[in-house]
């Protein structure tokens, strides 16, 4: 029971990352254009592997006690309001570690134990995919998908 809650668990994880991790992404280099933001893209560029590693930690240990409030609101009955912040803190630190990661990729590869650990993960990550989209449950979101985004493209072009 617990192996196929946690490979649910991580299904859900992947899947998330799948979808936001991207368009995520290239809000943020959109963002990262503007004057002062470009300067400091270029300069995390530039970072060595192992200010790389502390650059691309940081927004998990910023992003902690945030959700430690989160659920300190949801322990006082702010349920709705817990859950909110929780989800507005996972998007957001998936966007900052997905811009990030771009910046920072050349040089976390450098190191040996990053870019084994990334092949690994990559492996699972493709293979847990591969499970996920013959499904039919991804079958049915990727048609609810479309359809939505027709919707969107419509409503737009009025």
């Amino acid at each position: 029971m617990l192996t196929g809650l946690g490979s649910g668990l991580l299904a859900l994880l992947i899947l998330f990352e799948e979808w936001g991790w991207e368009p995520l992404q290239r809000l943020l280099a959109r963002i990262g254009r503007w004057p002062g933001l470009r300067w400091i893209e270029g300069c995390v560029r530039t970072l060595p592997p192992w200010a790389a590693v502390a650059v691309f930690l940081l927004p998990t240990a910023l992003l902690l006690p945030v959700k430690l409030l989160a659920l300190w609101a949801v322990g006082r009955g702010h349920v709705v309001l817990g859950m909110l912040v929780i989800v507005l803190a996972k998007v957001v630190g998936t966007a900052v570690v997905a811009r990030l990661f771009s910046l920072t990729q050349p040089a976390l590869m450098q190191l040996h134990w990053f870019a084994w650990t990334y092949a690994h993960w990559m492996r699972l990550k493709h293979a847990v995919l591969e499970r996920a989209r013959a499904s039919w449950a991804w079958r049915v979101a990727r048609v609810v998908r479309r359809q939505w985004r027709l919707r969107w493209h419509r409503l737009r072009a009025r």
